[in-house]
């Protein structure tokens, strides 16, 4: 989880019996580790979709 802490998708809560939990997040990362893109949710149900997906892929010179 420390990553997710790194991108601000976790949420630290002292009042939720669960204290902290992830954010839905998304991460496109290269082979050389380096984040090509990053997309966090607010909303935990809210799943990108599909194509959102592939064309943050595209976008991000993936072969």
């Amino acid at each position: 989880m420390t990553g997710s802490r790194s991108y601000d998708a976790v949420i630290t809560d002292p009042a939720s019996p669960i204290f902290r939990y992830a954010k839905r997040a998304y991460f496109i990362v290269d082979r050389q580790g380096v984040l090509r893109d990053m997309k966090v949710q607010q909303n935990p149900l809210e799943l990108l979709k599909p194509e959102e997906v592939l064309q943050a892929l595209k976008d991000s010179g993936a072969k």
